[in-house]
């Protein structure tokens, strides 16, 4: 039997080599091969993902092997080294909160201290008289038409206010009492107090509780009588304010000392 002759335009058939199996390394290098592909994006994450896990595995496992490899001595040695180091920890906290209380606690000590000294300042700068004051109290005034009110009178009126708790006294707007006030009078008429000459009418100012002020010039044959009995004239008004704005220079001992305290 005679073969056919193979014609121009038919194609030789060649043997193919044989193919293998696309596995997940082929499509890795195929991505990678794409220049600018969404794979190589990809891949790249993946791929930083996994080096970044690989390094934090293996340092994991140098710490873990570094403590399965200890001794036991070591272990506890490196425990009691912890306590210790949390001890001295807790000891430093509550030693740096005592010290934030005694701190609070001395601030508030020093303010108390500051604040009754000051309040204490300002009671004895009212009562010494090198303060101004204010508060309620009366306003005497006395008129002398025949001239026989005179410095005996006016010291009579103080006394008496001072008894009945009067705190600052004032003589006509001129002259603040103190303790070391004194009065006499003058050959022109007047009162000379502290060097000061004052005229009738004499006016005295005093703060204190008011009724108790009035009440007590007006006791029988108290200064209200004493008054009227030489021809002068007394009249008092009970006010709910009353400024006393003299003041007195800091009078300093030149014999007199405090007592030491032990």
């Amino acid at each position: 039997m005679n073969t056919p002759d193979r014609t121009p335009d038919q194609p030789s058939q060649e043997p193919r080599p044989e193919s293998r199996p696309v596995d997940g390394r082929d499509r890795l290098r195929e991505a990678l091969s794409r220049p600018g592909s969404r794979g190589q994006v990809i891949a790249a994450g993946l791929l930083a993902v996994l080096g970044f896990a690989a390094v934090v595995q293996v340092q994991s496992n140098s710490n873990d092997e570094a403590y399965v490899g200890a001794r036991q001595d070591e272990l506890i040695a490196l425990i009691n080294s912890l306590s210790l180091a949390s001890e001295r920890t807790e000891t430093e906290i509550a030693e740096l909160l005592q010290t934030r209380s005694s701190l609070r606690n001395d601030t508030e000590a020093r303010r108390t201290v500051l604040e009754q000294a000051r309040q204490q300042a300002d009671e004895l700068g009212i009562l010494g008289g090198t303060l101004p004051a204010v508060g309620p109290g009366i306003r005497v005034t006395v008129r002398d038409p025949s001239g026989g009110v005179g410095s005996n009178h006016l010291i009579n009126g103080i006394q008496e206010l001072r008894d009945a708790g009067a705190e600052v006294i004032e003589l006509n707007d001129t002259v603040r009492v103190v303790a070391q006030t004194a009065l006499r009078d003058t050959a022109s008429g007047g009162v000379l107090v502290d060097g000061e000459q004052i005229e009738a009418p004499y006016v005295i100012e005093a703060i204190g509780a008011p009724h108790d002020l009035e009440t007590a010039l007006g006791f029988s044959r108290g200064f209200t009588d004493e008054v009227e009995g030489v021809g002068g004239r007394v009249r008092i008004e009970q006010l709910d304010s009353v400024e006393v704005a003299t003041v007195r220079e800091v009078f300093s001992p030149e014999y007199a000392e405090p007592v030491p305290t032990e």
